[in-house]
């Protein structure tokens, strides 16, 4: 047996999440709009019709990602802003949250369907990005709002993690590598396993303290330890979303990118195939930190002495 304090009723959890889910939206906005406008402008600064497309094939997943994240983090603080008046029903709660992602999704659009309205390549982009709000926007509107917003911190922990070593990525290549294409292509490959690995471990990490944080806010209330797991999980889940949504919704983009070269071709696939990699690893060890951190704190029950 252990001993665990478990929330029993959703209005409780609902309480903890809305104490900061609204900077968590703000935040997730900023780098959704951040990362719009720089694929944009990088887009619009090609000079020919066949960098336009490499542009936004490669802009393509990180804008999904992003999409995904911010609409369950927005949907998350409209339904603690609704809440705060009146208890929302189960089909209510679904709808106000997939709604809200809709807004959030067609707003992103907008910026990539705005560079050309009648090139299909930014429909499809622009689209896309929607639909992966519209998702995120959904998966907010189950009764786990702690979990959700767990998963939204992690989730930017991990853009951030990512952010930090691509800025050092050529010193760390070089120091893995000894020069030749070979010892290259091997660092490459390190390189990216040990950017999940870290990115799983912020993750995982990340999400057990926010949990923890609304554990003390709610008089020692708590979450059912698996549901640890799942939101250290949750980012590399995502990004899980994200790539399958690439390569559907998305696919006539990376396919019309990847006919501008043969070369233009096999890195489109060596990426997808890193991403996909990259997104597993940082499920599993997102999920194996959080509940070896929260198995770390639950003590064993004391024993009955009648027994």
């Amino acid at each position: 047996m252990s001993k665990q304090e478990v929330a029993p009723a959703p209005q409780t959890a609902d309480a903890a999440a809305s104490s900061n889910g609204f900077l968590l939206a703000i935040v997730t906005l900023v780098w959704t709009g951040a990362m719009l406008w720089s694929a944009r402008a990088t887009i619009t600064g090609r000079t020919d019709a066949e960098m336009e497309v490499t542009s936004t094939a490669y802009a393509l997943p990180g804008a999904i990602s992003a999409g995904l994240v911010t609409g369950s983090t927005v949907a998350l603080a409209v339904l603690a802003l609704l809440s705060r008046r009146r208890e929302l029903g189960a089909g209510s709660r679904f709808l106000v949250a997939t709604g809200s992602g809709l807004v959030v999704g067609l707003l992103g659009a907008l910026v990539i369907v705005t560079i050309n309205t009648e090139g299909w390549v930014y429909a499809v982009m622009g689209g896309t990005v929607a639909a992966a709000a519209t998702i995120g926007g959904a998966l907010a509107g189950f009764r786990v709002p702690r979990v959700v917003n767990a998963v939204g911190w992690a989730s930017v922990a991990v853009f951030v993690v990512g952010f930090v070593l691509n800025l050092f990525q050529g010193p760390l290549l070089d120091a893995l590598s000894s020069g030749d294409p070979a010892s290259q292509a091997s660092a490459s490959q390190w390189f990216s396993y040990g950017q999940g690995f870290l990115s799983g471990l912020a993750a995982g990490l990340v999400a057990y303290f926010v949990l923890r944080r609304d554990r003390r806010r709610t008089n020692e209330l708590d979450v059912p330890w698996p549901l640890y797991a799942l939101a250290g999980a949750g980012a590399g889940l995502l990004l899980v979303i994200a790539e399958i949504l690439t390569r559907t919704a998305g696919s006539r983009v990376l396919d019309l990118a990847g006919r501008v070269s043969e070369l233009e071709l096999a890195v489109q696939q060596t990426l997808s195939g890193a991403r996909l990699n990259s997104a597993l690893i940082i499920l599993f060890v997102g999920a194996i930190s959080a509940t070896i951190a929260v198995g770390r704190t639950i003590s064993p029950a004391p024993d009955d002495e009648d027994a």
